[in-house]
């Protein structure tokens, strides 16, 4: 279960079309390939949801490297081990999780990028069966997490909290949680 990994890792891959974000914004860093840029806001969207559901974040980096089982990664977001403040529902704040990434990167990108979050939508694919007895239930369920997602990142204060993230990740290439938790109390505070 997610709550009780050690280190959760979201990969963050894609193929950038725009040289700004879907809202006209000019990109956090113009020295950032659209890659490193996509990937950034890949994790933030997941450090922001953790935040969001009650969540813990141990780091977040968009430095590379390699998978457990063979593979590489363009970016993580640890979840620090142990009790979760989430909701009374810990599969779908896995799952919103999990989306948050894709949804995040199509900030920036203007599309979902399903192949760069490929690993990340396995993962939701697997929690979703365990409560879907049929392919028609896995996909309603499906769309109603993704909207979910989509809603409480569009939120001003979740929106503000991605973008701060995002811009110290390609300042820094690594984040602390309590760097992430401080953004996100900071973009809480002004949108209250």
């Amino acid at each position: 279960m997610i709550a009780a990994a050690t280190q959760l890792t979201y990969t963050a891959a894609m193929k950038p079309n725009e040289d700004t974000t879907e809202n006209g914004e000019s990109p956090p860093s113009p020295t950032a390939s659209k890659e490193t840029i996509a990937t950034a806001y890949h994790e933030a969207g997941h450090a922001v949801m953790a935040m969001a559901v009650g969540r813990s974040i141990q780091k977040v980096t968009i430095a590379p490297g390699k998978l457990q089982f063979g593979g590489s990664r363009l970016g993580t977001c640890e979840i620090k081990k142990g009790r979760s403040k989430g909701s009374k529902d810990q599969l779908e704040d896995d799952v919103l999780v999990l989306l948050a990434g894709m949804v995040s990167e199509s900030r920036f990108t203007g599309v979902y990028c399903p192949a760069g979050a490929s690993q990340d939508l396995r993962e939701v694919s697997a929690r979703l069966c365990t409560r879907a007895a049929s392919q028609r239930q896995h996909e309603t369920l499906l769309k109603r997490m993704l909207s979910k997602t989509e809603h409480i990142l569009n939120d001003e204060a979740n929106l503000e909290a991605i973008r701060a993230i995002t811009k110290e990740l390609l300042e820094k290439t690594t984040i602390s949680g309590r760097a992430v938790k401080h953004h996100f109390e900071m973009a809480q505070r002004r949108h209250a």
